[in-house]
Formats: C-alpha cells, sequence, structure tokens
C-alpha cells in the first residue's frame, strides 16, 4: 500500500499543471517550463601531442521547470520554484529548488538557488550570453586534451560571483528604491547538499562552510540614456583548515551604459582561494558592446584574466568573441557566433588556443 500511495504521490506531482478534481484543493497549481539550448560547434584548438579532439560536434544544454504561485488576500505571494537538467547522459538531476515569498516589502527565497550576488549581478553585452556572457553554459574546448587533464574535460570561462552556487540558502531581496535594489543571503554550509534527516556535520577539514553576500544594483533612464551600476561580494568559511587551504572571497563591480540601441559595458571579477584552494584563484575583466537592430542583435566581448587551476599552471587567458543573434519569435531565438581563446599556462603545457563558430538556437517554454 506504501509503493502504491507513494506511485500516486509522484504522478500526482509531475502532473500537477493538469486540471482535476483532486488539485482543486492544491493552494499552488504548478505550471511547466525551461528551455533547449542547441549548438553545432566546428572548433579547431592546439592539443597536447598525442590527443585529438573533434573539429565539428553538436552542443546542448536543457532544463524543465517546474512552477507556480499564488497570491493570497492580505497581497502576499508564495511561490514554488524547480529546476531539472536533462543533458545529463541517461540521467538528470535537480539543478534549484526552492519556495519564495513575496510582497511590497522584498522578497524571500528559501532554498537551493543561487544567492543574492549573482542573483543582481550586472553583466556585460556579449556576442552570446550562452557562451561568454557571466555565466558560460557553453564551452566547445576540450580541456583534456588541451592541457593533458589540468583543468578536466569541461572547464567555464566566465565571471559570475556564485561563489556559494546553488546550496540551501535563505535570500532578502529588497524592493526598488529610486532604481536602487539590493539582496543578502546567508548559507549555513556550501559543502552539504539538500537533506531531510540530520544536520551536517561541522569543523570538518577543508570543508566549505558558511557563506554571506551581498548584492547590489542601480538602474536609471535620462532621456535615450541608460545607466546599469552593479557589485557584490561573497565570502565563504573553511570550517578547518590545512596548510592548502584558506576562506574563499569573491567580488565583482560593473557599468553598462547605453543610448538608443547601443550599449556598451564592463565588469572586473576577483575569486580568491577557489574551492577554497590556497593556490586558486580568479580574476580578470570583461568588456562587451551591442547593437539592437529590430528583431537583430550584433555583440562582441573582451575577456581577459586569470584562472589559476594549478599552482604552476596561472591560465592567463583571453578570449574575442562576435555573435549575431535574430529573435524569430518570443522566447526563440537564432545565434551564431565565433570566439577565439588563447590560454598561456606556462610549464610543459605552454600557450595553447582554440577557435569555435557555433551555429544554433535556444528555445523557451
Amino acid at each position: 500500500m506504501k509503493k502504491i500511495l507513494l506511485s500516486a504521490l509522484v504522478a500526482g506531482s509531475t502532473f500537477a499543471a493538469v486540471p482535476s478534481a483532486m488539485a482543486q484543493d492544491n493552494a499552488i497549481d504548478l505550471g511547466i517550463g525551461g528551455f533547449m539550448r542547441g549548438y553545432v560547434a566546428v572548433h579547431d584548438q592546439d592539443d597536447m601531442p598525442g590527443n585529438e579532439s573533434r573539429t565539428f560536434d553538436i552542443l546542448r544544454d536543457t532544463e524543465v521547470h517546474f512552477k507556480g504561485k499564488t497570491t493570497l488576500d492580505n497581497g502576499l505571494t508564495v511561490g514554488f520554484h524547480t529546476e531539472i537538467r536533462n543533458d545529463l547522459g541517461d540521467g538528470s538531476a535537480v539543478d534549484e529548488s526552492y519556495v519564495y515569498f513575496s510582497g511590497d516589502w522584498g522578497r524571500v527565497n528559501f532554498g537551493a538557488e543561487d544567492g543574492g550576488a549573482y542573483l543582481l549581478q550586472v553583466a556585460a553585452p556579449a556576442a552570446d550570453s550562452n557562451i561568454d556572457g557571466v555565466r558560460q553554459y557553453l564551452n566547445p574546448i576540450n580541456y583534456d586534451t588541451l592541457t593533458n587533464g589540468a583543468f578536466g574535460t569541461g572547464f567555464q570561462i566566465d565571471y559570475a560571483t556564485n561563489s556559494s552556487g546553488k546550496s540551501d540558502k535563505i535570500t532578502y531581496t529588497t524592493p526598488k528604491f529610486s532604481g536602487f535594489q539590493a539582496a543578502v543571503s546567508y548559507t549555513p554550509e556550501v559543502s552539504s547538499s539538500s537533506r531531510s534527516l540530520g544536520v551536517a556535520e561541522d569543523d570538518e577539514l577543508d570543508d566549505r562552510g558558511s557563506a554571506y553576500e551581498i548584492g547590489a544594483r542601480y538602474e536609471r533612464e535620462i532621456g535615450d540614456f541608460n545607466i546599469l551600476l552593479g557589485a557584490g561580494y561573497v565570502a565563504v568559511d573553511v570550517e578547518q583548515k590545512s596548510a592548502a587551504s584558506d576562506d574563499l572571497k569573491s567580488w565583482n563591480t560593473a557599468a553598462v551604459l547605453g543610448w538608443k540601441n547601443f550599449q556598451i559595458g564592463a565588469v572586473y571579477f576577483d575569486e580568491e582561494n577557489v574551492d577554497t584552494d590556497a593556490n586558486e584563484n580568479h580574476d580578470g575583466f570583461v568588456i562587451g558592446a551591442d547593437y539592437t537592430m529590430g528583431l537583430w542583435v550584433l555583440g562582441a566581448s573582451y575577456l581577459n584574466g586569470t584562472y589559476e587551476e594549478l599552482a604552476a599552471n596561472e591560465g592567463d587567458t583571453e578570449r574575442y568573441s562576435v555573435g549575431l543573434t535574430y529573435n524569430y519569435g518570443p522566447g526563440m531565438s537564432f545565434r551564431g557566433s565565433v570566439h577565439h581563446v588563447e590560454h598561456e599556462f606556462g610549464g610543459a603545457i605552454g600557450d595553447r588556443d582554440a577557435t569555435s563558430l557555433l551555429l544554433g538556437t535556444q528555445i523557451n517554454f
């Protein structure tokens, strides 16, 4: 009987968006959303001797979202949101899962979600925000063949201030006051996954413990001009430090200026002791610009950064990107972009370059 009840409960949660007599008592009816990003990549990179990567391949990133909200008579809005990543081979995984409460006083998120520093982070204009944006969702470079495994197979060349990840946290975001908005977050333990039985262990060697973060942004329109400013800061404590670990700190500051259909922006980012590794730091800057012509957007960006994965391989990096986006329908776009990346690793790896042409589409649903 327990198995029957459990199966019925799972089925009911999955299809909560379908009206039924049993769903009428639910406070929130869930809907389905998400996106699919799909690209073909024509790619060339300087592999280490004895290695060879493909020159043509397909890259995908797909998520399904379950979400819903209701507004009570007293004005309080209560909502739920969860995201499931699907392009993980034969499996899938929950990416985010949280509830939120909002009103004229602001909003509170509770659960597994990005923190306030990332939620309010200002991004520079990009050639294709999926590839050279604040968070890199798709990267054709195979770092296993490029560096003989020094960086692993996949690596993100981006500047997201999200050192607390999507660990369980509490975030408060203020309403906007004359264009200004701020957010603060607290994460009890970054290294811990969501749980229902038993609190997490404490004072573990090299474990990422509590995280504290703040983000702020300011937006204003003056005639044909637009101003967007932002900054964020995250501090993550190490519960018990070893000789190779230290507290993690990351921050960013950004400015984007727009005039009619043109905008230009810059971001500076810094992350010390990435994953609490005292020998690993990320820092650099990004400059980007774009121009909107009706349904078309022409964009370009330049990134200059250091990504230290190993003490002997500092990973000085430059990336040049240019791209064109055509918005062919609501939430639907065709995207084409070219990216050239230059790495200076030093040591036995030396200098390694990669050039990519990516053609694809994003469909939001």
